[in-house]
């Protein structure tokens, strides 16, 4: 049982409350922190002292004070008039994410949000009521407002939810449920509509994909060496200990128990070719570099989900800090590391298939043995080739950028919602291109028989040609292509 507020969240936990294998609830020690913080907040907003985002205005407004009467509707209009997301709705399953890690920050007594309105915000998780919330209009400082606002319109019976493919009012939804619409306090707008849960929530959702591909990365880049009897040699031990990354040393260790007990490999082992071509010998130094990425990325990922990253920060009942936590630039800056690591994957396998081609080392060309009448798989590369430069001008980093917002107070801003689903949209591509590589892989691999490669390589061609055959004849590839996609999609490869 997860405790909100209390525990610490990693990727594997926030995956599994999102999937239901982890249950999670609002402990006793949370409920209090949640009760303290909210009572320091209506000290506050009965005093004179102006103290922002309790009972003054919000960013250039900030020195105008709200009288207590107003102050309802001031936080109504906060979530109406920020409301603003453009474009395609985000998948339910990031909005999902973006509830849980919403839930957590708020539970850690630093908010001043009332429990009732976490206590709905569960109740939304419960019920499966997911908000809809438009992609596109965060500029990720001030928290990411427009995406958060839509996220909780349903809380006050404005906006829309999931509902299978489809959406439906909030307020439908809500009166099926017998729930009522709630009204908002001090301070509780800004709670809800400041934070990074939109680019945390991609970067959960980048991770979990990024981690499988990683490995499947290292998968195609093996059964493309067996294809094409390329040496283990850069793989050894001796030499990585000498340059001691940890992604070189991981990536090279797995490969070497892809080729464990090869007969293929072990068939050349005595061959005069003396280097093979770099995306080939240099896997562990390509693909390591882009797990250091992906472990930083992690890294500061775990951090943001245990944050508080509204503002101000109730410190007491006396002091609420106005500060910048909810400045997306610490997760903006490693989301844009992050895109080009995952580019880099499907960079080199781009390479890779191109080698598949070329006729080299026994190889047919074009990995057909009719060439002439047949094409064989010349034109998969070509989609290899576009994806590659597609992810290549989705690399440039939003994190570079600001462009001055709320009159000049928020006058520098991460646009970390772009570098999030940027990364997204980038991981998407390389399945596709790890997908073509694995089935150049399974072609080149029947040119070597009857030479079996390594049990765990032999069951992934296994998993291929399960849905693929072999090449004979041309045929239409898009199916083939489609299956592979499919294959890689769905974790149907084994990687480890």
């Amino acid at each position: 049982m997860f405790r909100y507020g209390v525990d610490q969240l990693n990727l594997d936990i926030v995956n599994g409350i999102a999937d239901g294998s982890i249950k999670a609830e609002l402990c006793e020690e949370a409920l209090d922190k949640i009760n303290a913080s909210r009572r320091n907040v209506d000290i506050i907003a009965a005093s004179d002292k102006a103290v922002y985002g309790i009972n003054t205005g919000f960013g250039p407004l900030c020195d105008t004070q709200i009288s207590p009467e107003e102050t309802h509707l001031l936080q109504k209009n906060l979530l109406i008039t920020h409301a603003v997301g453009v474009g395609e709705p985000i998948a339910k399953s990031i909005s999902k994410l973006m509830l849980i890690t919403k839930i957590h920050a708020l539970s850690q007594g630093y908010s001043g949000i009332r429990l009732e309105v976490v206590q709905r915000m569960l109740a939304f998780l419960e019920l499966d009521l997911i908000p809809v919330v438009p992609e596109q209009g965060s500029v990720g400082a001030s928290g990411d407002l427009a995406p958060l606002s839509h996220l909780f319109l349903p809380l006050i019976g404005e906006g829309e939810f999931w509902q299978g493919d489809n959406t439906v009012p909030a307020a439908q939804a809500l009166r099926e449920n017998g729930l009522a619409p709630l009204e908002l306090h001090a301070k509780e707008g800004l709670a809800l509509i400041n934070g990074t849960q939109f680019i945390l929530s991609h970067a959960i959702t980048a991770l979990t994909k990024m981690r499988y591909l990683l490995d499947l990365a290292d998968l195609a880049g093996a059964m493309s060496i067996e294809g094409m009897q390329g040496s283990g040699s850069p793989f050894r031990e001796e030499l990585h200990l000498t340059r001691a990354f940890a992604g070189n040393i991981e990536v090279a260790a797995r490969m070497r128990r892809f080729f464990k007990d090869s007969q293929n490999m072990a068939s050349h082992a005595d061959c005069v070719r003396v280097q093979d071509p770099y995306s080939l010998r240099c896997i562990p130094q390509v693909h390591g570099a882009s797990r250091n990425a992906y472990n930083h990325l992690k890294e500061l990922a775990e951090i943001e989900m245990n944050s508080v990253t509204d503002n101000p920060i109730v410190i007491s009942s006396e002091e609420a800090i106005s500060g910048g936590s909810f400045h997306g630039q610490p997760l903006a800056m490693v989301l844009d590391y992050a895109s080009i690591a995952a580019a880099e994957l499907g960079n080199i396998a781009d390479r890779r298939c191109y080698l598949l081609l070329e006729g080299l080392h026994g190889l047919p060309r074009l990995l057909t043995s009719s060439g002439g009448l047949n094409s064989g798989m010349m034109i998969p590369q070509y989609v290899t080739a576009a994806l590659v430069t597609e992810n290549k001008s989705l690399c440039f980093p939003p994190s570079a950028d600001s462009v001055p917002t709320s009159m000049g107070q928020e006058d520098h801003v991460s646009m970390g919602s772009i570098s999030g689903r940027k990364l997204n949209q980038i991981l998407g591509n390389l399945e596709k291109i790890i997908a073509i590589e694995l089935m150049y892989a399974a072609q080149a691999i029947e040119f070597r028989r009857p030479n079996r490669c390594s049990d765990l390589i032999e069951e992934n061609y296994r998993i291929i040609r399960e849905k693929v055959a072999k090449l004979e004849e041309d045929r239409l590839l898009k199916p083939d292509i489609d299956a592979m996609i499919a294959l890689v999609k769905t974790q149907a490869f084994k990687v480890n």
